[in-house]
């Protein structure tokens, strides 16, 4: 297919804006020349929801174009497929609605238009967000996850580049391409990141080569609220291998030892959502968004937390003792037989 550029139009949508660029697909901001009908009617009101600004009355869409080795790479494209099923089936404010576009002259998708900003550019150079503002943001993340969850699906690449955050800190889940959802078959790539998620935020049973669960979002809502509240990541290195080791090996500096503002309260409802063992955590978003909202009611576990600076194992680190050790047998053995002599 002929790559598509601002201004063309396709099938009933002109191409306005290119809005981002990804290793799978391109985005733009269209103008749906047939009005606003389509949009409006895709979305339901759903009570007791908050939800980010949405499009129901503009005429604007995002348009979700695949590239074409995308669309000739069967397992790829099958993802892509998935994300746009998920997508028109979902309907809450939080999350990113999909239209159905029916009649189409090649391969796209349609999703409602989202005005915000995403929570990527709100942390930008390691900027903190008030804890007031965090919990408020984190709570409207755990009612679209709670939402989504119910209904069977698993987003698996939570990070702030797919949440996007409105002027009332209503927020809106965006881009479902490695989510997994009940009964649907497991899909292998060779590469990391689109098979796994994002080293910053994937959890310890994904590093491990599990699929994940609803916990597997609540870990990745937990480092996200730990940024947040820090300015920072629980879990750092060089590299992404690094990174995934650290989590796996390591527990996350305390919060309270960034900033010792931050309640004992908050500062636990962060550890039980990175607990390494899924068992030990949040078991549904549900369950954390009611501790955000009822802080006073959190009980506060006595932790060995790791103090703000101090020296993380690694993997290379272990294997130098292991090394080391290997090395100490002959020395053991001889002084053991020596000893055995002296005695006789």
């Amino acid at each position: 297919m002929t790559p598509l550029a601002p201004g063309e139009t396709l099938d009933h949508y002109r191409l306005d804006s290119l809005v981002a660029r990804s290793g799978m697909a391109t985005i733009y901001r269209a103008t749906d020349l047939n009005g606003t009908e389509s949009v409006a009617a895709a979305r339901q009101p759903v009570e007791g929801a908050v939800a980010a600004a949405t499009s129901a009355g503009s005429p604007w869409v995002a348009i979700k174009v695949p590239h074409m080795e995308v669309e000739s790479d069967p397992a790829l494209f099958e993802r892509f497929k998935r994300e746009e099923l998920i997508g028109v089936t979902m309907d809450h404010p939080g999350v990113v609605k999909v239209l159905k576009n029916e009649g189409r002259s090649r391969v796209y998708m349609v999703m409602e238009w989202v005005d915000g900003t995403l929570l990527r550019d709100m942390l930008k150079s390691g900027q903190r967000i008030d804890p007031e503002r965090a919990v408020r943001i984190t709570i409207n993340i755990c009612d679209a996850l709670e939402y989504i969850h119910t209904h069977g699906v698993v987003h698996r690449d939570l990070k702030p580049e797919n949440i996007m955050v409105d002027a009332n800190d209503g927020i809106k889940l965006i881009d479902f391409g490695i989510a997994a959802n009940a009964g649907s078959r497991r899909l292998t790539f060779a590469a990391f990141s689109p098979a796994m998620g994002t080293p910053d935020y994937i959890a310890p049973e994904q590093v491990r080569g599990k699929r994940g669960d609803a916990r597997t979002d609540i870990y990745a809502t937990g480092v996200m609220l730990y940024e947040m509240l820090t300015g920072k990541v629980p879990f750092e290195g060089p590299n992404p291998l690094a990174v995934m080791n650290d989590r796996l090996l390591n527990d996350p500096t305390a919060p309270r030892e960034i900033d010792p503002s931050i309640s004992p309260q908050l500062q636990e409802i962060v550890f039980r959502a990175l607990e390494r063992e899924p068992t030990n955590r949040y078991h549904t978003a549900r369950e954390m968004g009611y501790d955000l909202r009822h802080q006073d009611q959190v009980g506060v576990t006595v932790r060995a937390v790791t103090p703000k600076g101090q020296k993380r194992r690694t993997v290379m680190r272990g294997r130098i003792i292991v090394y080391c050790c290997i090395a100490l047998i002959p020395f053991l053995v001889f002084a053991l037989l020596l000893f055995t002599a002296k005695h006789k």
